[in-house]
Order: C-alpha cells, then structure tokens, then sequence
C-alpha cells in the first residue's frame, strides 16, 4: 500500500501542476479543457486541461485481454503477429513499487505466432519476420493479451519497428518503413518527456542515419526503396517514434521515414 503522501508526490514527479498549464501547451493535439485523471495507484492530479489519448497516451492503461487457461495455442491472422512481451520494470532502484503508469513500458519482445501474411495488389506479401525473431514495436500498438501466464501482445506485421538481435538499439534493423536515427544532442525535458521552454516547444530534432528499413509496399506489393541514406544528417519531428538510450549513452530514434523532415548538410 503506498502512503497517500508518496501518491502525491509521485503524481507530482510524473506531472508538475505548475509547469504543465495550458499555457504551455497550446501546441499539443487534442488538448480540451478539464482535468487530467492519472492512473487509480497515482491518485488524481488536476492539471487543467486533458490531453487525448493520441497525444499524451503515456498515462492510458489498457487492460490486457485474459485468454482462459483451456486455450493453448493463439494463431493470429492475416498479416498480425503474436509477441512475448519482454517484462517491464515493477520497482525503482531504491526498491519502491511503482504505479503502473510510471513503469517503463517495455517496447519489445520475442515473436511467438505469425499469420499468413497478406494479399497486395495481385502479390502474397509474407510477414516480414519468423517466429523466434527479438523485434522491438511502436509503443502503442495492438491488443495486449495474457496467455499462458505471460503478457502477450498481437498487432500488425507493420506495428513491427525493426528486428533486436541483441541489447543494444544501434544494432536494430528496422523494417518496412522505418529508420533508426542517432540523435544528435539529448533535449532537456520533464519527466514526462515534455519540452518546457516556450521557444523550443515545436523545435524539431536533428540526428544522424544509422540504419534504413527496405521500405513501404507499393500498390503491386513490391517494396519502395526509401530516399533516406545511412550516414545522412536529418531533422524529423519531435513527437514521433520510439525512444530509446544506446549503450553508448547517446539518444536513438526509431520511426517512419515520412517523420523524417529534411536533409542537412
């Protein structure tokens, strides 16, 4: 049980009433006046205005689907996979227990299932990963499911960010569209993830290319290559994409090549 004074200043780590105003944040989407409501094990924190699931989707739970214990076996669909999800992070270092909202949500996991694949134009287009596959996928995609006493997640082939062979994110190969970005300088930002100053708000990021997907389907179901090269300095939207921190302690980005913004040099 936590002590509703820790609740409160849990509530207050993740969103600071003061520096998250309305005020600051006329560019988010979805903003609509009333009140933020953040997890049941937080407790509430008014914050004066809400912002919509699409926007600020880090304090949204969904509850995972329960599959009885008399179904052994998932087959998904279609051009959907089904992933073990890697477990996600319950305690903080100094042991506390952390609400759920608070967790870091694991963004991989292993491939356990895959459907059939797809029909694109005239061609059959096969999911682009095998069973057995460490793949990392876009922090909100698919269905979450617990099976067999494990969380499960199935989502589309496409939700698929890029193959993880091992633990470190600058090995990532991304897939279909995607590209994975070194970032150039870390940003200072909140807790949250939020960029206070009023004049860096809407400032894009910069970053290097470290590794370009194979591209999207066409109408005929061929792959088009993307004019995106290895090696290219880029400037792509801020909001876009999964996060994560490289070994080597610099920022990595993975996202759609039509995040991309521009080229520099």
């Amino acid at each position: 049980m936590v002590h509703s004074h820790t609740t409160s200043e849990m509530a207050t780590a993740q969103l600071t009433a003061s520096s998250i105003s309305t005020r600051n944040l006329p560019s988010f989407p979805g903003l609509r006046p009333s009140i933020v409501k953040v997890g049941p094990s937080v407790g509430h924190c008014r914050v004066g205005s809400v912002l919509s699931q699409r926007s600020f989707r880090g304090l949204v739970v969904k509850a995972a689907t329960v599959v009885a214990p008399k179904y052994t076996s998932i087959k998904p669909l279609g051009d959907r996979v089904l992933i073990k999800i890697k477990t996600a992070e319950e305690k903080t270092d100094g042991g506390i227990l952390l609400p759920t909202t608070a967790q870091t949500k694991p963004q991989g996991g292993e491939v356990v299932a895959i459907g059939e694949g797809k029909t694109v134009g005239k061609s059959k287009v096969d999911i682009s990963v095998k069973t057995g596959t460490q793949v990392v996928y876009s922090k909100y995609a698919g269905t979450e499911l617990d099976f067999n006493g494990s969380k499960h997640l199935i989502l589309k082939d496409d939700d698929i960010v890029g193959i993880l062979e091992t633990d470190d994110v600058k090995d990532l190969k991304p897939l279909n569209d995607r590209v994975l970005i070194k970032v150039a300088e870390a940003e200072q930002k909140t807790a949250g993830g939020l960029l206070l100053t009023e004049a860096a708000k809407e400032k894009p990021s910069i970053g290097t290319v470290i590794a370009v997907g194979p591209g999207p389907l066409d109408e005929e179901g061929n792959r088009k290559p993307l004019s995106l090269t290895q090696g290219s300095t880029v400037m792509f939207s801020k909001y876009a994409g999964n996060d994560f921190k490289g070994k080597d302690g610099f920022d990595y980005i993975a996202l759609r090549a039509s995040d991309v913004m521009a080229v520099l040099s």
